[in-house]
């Protein structure tokens, strides 16, 4: 018998385009724009990834090889030779494109192709080429989101699972199975509903009020839920259809209400294949010198980026081993995980990726936090084990893991570097990590006014973003120059900047009518039966022990800003408290965490009106006398952050204009 072909990469360039209508980048010159879709065949023994699940179990194409299709991103520039040789990958959220929103501070949006979409040209002017290949099995067409075709299983089978609902909005009546419509749900076996079971409870504590299986259905309403559709007399008719991939409450939901559905669920997808032809791709692009490969000869060095979600995928996938090819070389030479928390996605079969990681009042019944959670190797006191993000030296990443104030609070931020009773856990060299102090989960590159949304206080709008390119400048100088970032800044219970909430709650200012969170979001051990992770289990958690893991939070300072940790000049030059927390407001989990939101509450603007409210924080003209004064300030934290490499020339003048902006929403210029 011959030996076995080697796994097929098929590329297919659906779209060739001058990229910022042929605007030249600096040096690098202009850009070119590509759009396919990329096809993998491979054999089940040549996956090198000792972490894949069921690969016996998974639907064959022809030759009995596996297969799996995505869409592909390829931005790069048009001139050969003119890049500087790295290729960054981002591993999309989703679906969907992020990175020059973020690097660059260009527009948010899944199909760059205009001259905003560059932004300030700084991906561009260094020579990086930008690739984005779908991984996410379950996201659907639409929005431009890239897409990925996996398979099933051979032994597919209706398997008990449950899905969670909490809406904010009083008119919501139905829901995708999956919470979101541009993600696929696994439909329910039956349709009838005495075969499932809906509950619902005010707080994850309360007690379970059962919903008679007569007050809902596995059913959608189609057409204009407004009536109002444009005057067209036919559209505004309503349908309800039967469906089994959608519940309708006939009487709607109730905002902040956790509403629990278990029902049989088939049509499970091999979602590790997703990593599979990420993995593959990559490492086609990166080595294949032939001219199926339109990078060929042009990526000497890769990096890969995630956030949120997609940081969460990156720890999965280096854990499981996918940062190996089938050749066994290494795939990635850096990961940028950025907000995963100690989170991975820990995907198995009728796992709902597109969920967001469970939180203080929703989404327990998601395993986003499994241990191990630190990429230092370490024993779980509860269940015995040993185990490590980092475990395969010979094709581990060099990794900058970076977090908000908000993953510490909301995603259990403390475990990512210390052991599971909270001490302090020294990370391998090839490790960073960085608290971006202060700031919340999602910072919005486009700098605006706090709101409130269903929050007692405003929420956090501390902008993060210039800190981006100065990370991958760190990282990109560590591969190619062997020049190592500066050391990790981080809590720790050594020096007191890590603390219990107890702890915090005694060191926060006593700002008037401001409620502070009774505990952060707990992590117990969670039993979900010996066929987790290894394969085909069951959603439902077997049971729920009382042991728990220390979830420790950043020391607050005197103003009840983050102590610890890489300070913005925003927070260095405060004119606000900001936290990585916020409270539900009423009729919405009232007392509770509100989702990955900080909070931000402004200093009293003058002596008077901290005398007046009892504010013990100092106020603004007290601290900053003259708007020169508080520019200077800022401008100095700036500076700072550049000596130390954590921003570049352009991070530090985008912050110094942050800071006019951000001086301007509060009215200090009035002041």
């Amino acid at each position: 018998m011959g030996q076995p072909s080697a796994p097929r990469i098929d590329i297919r360039i659906h779209s060739d385009e001058a990229f910022a209508g042929g605007r030249s980048f600096d040096e690098t010159g202009p850009y070119r724009v590509l759009n396919g879709r990329v096809h993998l065949r491979i054999d089940a023994d040549q996956i090198a990834a000792d972490g894949f699940y069921d690969r016996n179990a998974i639907q064959r194409v022809g030759e009995g090889r596996l297969a799996a299709s995505g869409d592909i991103f390829l931005l790069m520039p048009a001139g050969p030779g003119r890049g500087n040789g790295t290729l960054l990958h981002e591993f999309v959220n989703r679906g969907n494109k992020r990175a020059l929103q973020f690097f660059n501070n260009g527009l948010p949006g899944n199909r760059p192709r205009a001259e905003a979409d560059a932004g300030n040209g700084w991906l561009m002017q260094q020579g990086y080429t930008l690739a984005a290949i779908a991984w996410q099995g379950d996201v659907l067409r639409g929005d431009q989101r890239l897409t990925a075709e996996l398979p099933g299983f051979i032994d597919d089978r209706p398997t008990r699972i449950a899905a969670e609902f909490i809406v904010e909005n009083e008119t919501t009546r139905f829901l995708p199975l999956s919470t979101k419509i541009g993600t696929r749900s696994y439909p329910a076996a039956s349709m009838d509903t005495t075969a499932a079971r809906l509950t619902r409870r005010r707080y994850q504590a309360s007690e379970r009020e059962e919903i008679s299986s007569g007050a809902w259905a596995f059913e959608r309403i189609d057409g204009d839920p407004s009536g109002l559709a444009a005057g067209d007399l036919m559209a505004m008719e309503q349908a309800i259809v039967p469906c089994r991939r959608h519940i309708h409450l006939l009487d709607g939901f109730r905002p902040g209400w956790i509403y629990e559905l278990e029902y049989d669920a088939c049509d499970a997808l091999a979602l590790d294949m997703g990593f599979l032809l990420v993995s593959e791709t990559v490492a086609f692009l990166r080595h294949h010198e032939g001219p199926e490969n339109p990078l060929a000869g042009a990526v000497r060095h890769t990096i890969g980026w995630g956030r949120s979600q997609s940081g969460r995928a990156i720890r999965d996938f280096i854990w499981r081993g996918f940062n190996t090819d089938h050749r066994g070389r290494r795939v990635f030479d850096g990961m940028l995980p950025h907000i995963s928390g100690a989170g991975k996605t820990n995907m198995n079969r009728f796992s709902n990726l597109v969920v967001a990681a469970s939180r203080q009042h929703e989404d327990h019944l998601h395993p986003s936090d499994l241990f191990p959670f630190s990429y230092a190797r370490t024993r779980d006191h509860l269940s015995g084990a040993e185990d490590a993000i980092l475990r395969r030296p010979a094709t581990d990443p060099l990794v900058i893991h970076t977090q908000t104030s908000s993953e510490y609070w909301h995603r259990r931020g403390s475990l990512v570097h210390t052991d599971t009773r909270g001490n302090d856990l020294p990370q391998p060299d090839r490790v960073r990590i960085y608290l971006w102090s202060s700031s919340q989960h999602w910072s919005d590159t486009r700098p605006a006014r706090p709101v409130r949304g269903a929050c007692r206080d405003h929420q956090n709008n501390i902008v993060t973003d210039p800190f981006f390119p100065g990370t991958l400048t760190l990282m990109r100088d560590w591969i190619v120059d062997d020049r190592e970032p500066p050391p990790s800044l981080v809590p720790s219970r050594s020096d007191g900047s890590l603390v219990t909430v107890a702890e915090y709650r005694a060191a926060f200012p006593a700002i008037p009518g401001v409620i502070l969170p009774a505990e952060a979001n707990r992590l117990r051990l969670v039993d979900y039966g010996p066929a987790f992770p290894d394969g085909g289990a069951p959603v439902l958690p077997l049971g729920v022990t009382g042991d728990e893991y220390a979830v420790l939070v950043p020391a607050p300072d005197a103003l009840g800003n983050d102590l610890p940790g890489l300070h913005s000049p925003l927070v260095a030059a405060p004119l606000a408290t900001a936290t990585g927390w916020s409270m539900r407001t009423r009729g919405h989990g009232h007392g509770t965490l509100f989702s990955f939101m900080g909070t931000l509450i402004p200093l009293p603007e003058t002596v008077e009106e901290a005398v007046l409210t009892g504010d013990p924080r100092p106020a603004i003209v007290a601290l900053y006398p003259t708007t020169e004064i508080y520019s200077a300030a800022v401008r100095a934290a700036a500076e700072q952050l550049l000596s130390q490499r954590f921003v570049n020339e352009v991070g530090c003048r985008r912050f110094i204009e942050l800071a006019d902006g951000y001086a301007g929403s509060l009215n200090l210029h009035r002041l």
